[in-house]
């Protein structure tokens, strides 16, 4: 059934990666009329402030959820080939394998507790290293330190974006298709008995509180989704990481580490290693981009803008990394960073489609693979909203109705 017919209203929350997705697609739908159809895209602090600017930015075959991921991985190659990804937002191929390593020995001050793991592979992944078959062009990594490495894809299976610049680039797209950008926070969705009404915000630059009619809202604000829609059964986890320009180029790879830490006697922790897992991620702008486990010690703050980043953790990452490499450890610290990823409470998600209440709209909970998998949500949304039902892809199992 089609409900592209008639004024309509739309207003997305959230200027992330699905945000500026959903936004994008929609200006892209063929049902998609500028004098018919108004589309605001509504973000809290800055376009890509959050997570959305501060991933890895890996693309995978292999990632989840299965139902999505073929969909949105075929659309980054379609919208690379469209727009010159490849200059505008860094797209390309890249290698993909898991690396087991023994490394230097490291500060005390690397000592933590474990943290939360972002779940991008599973165990029995890592049971399945083998100790030959290590790339020749794995050179940046020291040679005497290298114990196992294991492909994780193929030619054609893992690809990479830069996410800041793939997200305000698609939010860039749907401005220039006649989507409207307003930085403000929201303050309240109103529904009437059965369906969305409006949306009130408070503009950031003027603060002055405004309220715009709506007939159809999505919410994809991420970790901030209960913030807008409080039934929503979004958490959020704080993940940090840093970006290194290298001491000397390093070829393209996405790598999963199991390193092996030697460190100073510490009769309270019984032991005198210690086994870290940061990503480690190669960019074509000559950067190098790792990150360390998530952590929920800090409460999730109001925007991306007050987002609080823990020094020490990101210490620690500079240091694992520099463990097993002289190109990253002789490197220039760039950027320390921070951001929050959402994540279900069912531990099943994201949450895309149809909530109970007429024209509002669930796109949330992606986890670690937002940006691989925000194409494909996008566009999803778009179909929702302008058919009636997701077309491209069967996502039943994806339905935020069954956990709200």
């Amino acid at each position: 059934m089609s409900t592209s017919t008639g004024r309509r209203d739309i207003v997305v929350i959230g200027g992330g990666i699905i945000g500026c997705c959903t936004a994008y697609y929609l200006t892209r739908h063929p049902s998609y009329d500028p004098a018919h159809h108004k589309v605001t895209l509504l973000e809290a602090s800055e376009i890509a402030g959050g997570a959305s600017g501060k991933a890895g930015g890996l693309l995978a075959q292999w990632a989840y959820p299965s139902n999505i991921v073929d969909l949105s991985f075929s659309l980054h190659a379609q919208l690379a080939q469209e727009h010159n990804g490849s200059e505008k937002w860094g797209y390309r191929d890249t290698n993909c394998g898991q690396l087991v390593v023994k490394g230097r020995a490291m500060s005390d001050k690397s000592h933590r507790e474990a943290g939360e793991s972002l779940q991008k592979r599973s165990k029995a992944a890592v049971s399945r290293l083998k100790v030959d078959n290590i790339p020749k062009d794995l050179d940046w990594v020291e040679p005497d330190l290298l114990r196992a490495y294991e492909s994780m894809s193929g030619p054609g299976e893992t690809a990479q974006v830069h996410p800041y610049l793939f997200t305000t680039s698609m939010a860039k797209l749907a401005e220039e298709k006649g989507a409207t950008v307003i930085i403000g926070q929201v303050n309240e969705v109103s529904r009437s008995a059965d369906a969305v009404e409006s949306v009130t915000y408070t503009e950031k630059a003027s603060g002055e509180v405004r309220t715009i009619a709506a007939t159809d809202v999505i919410v994809a604000a991420g970790p901030w989704t209960r913030s807008v829609l409080p039934e929503a059964p979004i958490t959020a986890m704080r993940a940090h990481s840093v970006v290194i320009e290298p001491a000397r180029p390093v070829s393209a790879y996405a790598l999963f580490t199991n390193i092996e830490i030697p460190a100073n006697f510490d009769p309270a922790r019984k032991s005198r290693a210690t086994v870290a897992a940061p990503e480690i991620y190669t960019r074509p702008d000559d950067t190098v981009y790792a990150c360390g486990d998530g952590d929920q010690t800090v409460p999730l703050p109001s925007t991306s803008a007050d987002v609080e980043v823990d020094l020490e953790r990101c210490q620690e990452i500079i240091d694992q990394v520099g463990s097993i490499s002289d190109a990253l450890r002789d490197g220039n610290i760039r950027t320390r960073q921070a951001c929050y990823l959402p994540n279900c409470e069912s531990g099943k998600g994201p949450l895309v489609g149809l909530t109970h209440t007429k024209g509002l709209y669930l796109a949330a909970g992606h986890t670690c693979w937002g940006i691989q998998n925000g194409p494909g949500t996008g566009k999803l949304m778009s179909e929702f909203v302008f058919e009636g039902q997701a077309k491209s892809a069967r996502i039943g199992s994806l339905d935020p109705r069954n956990q709200l």
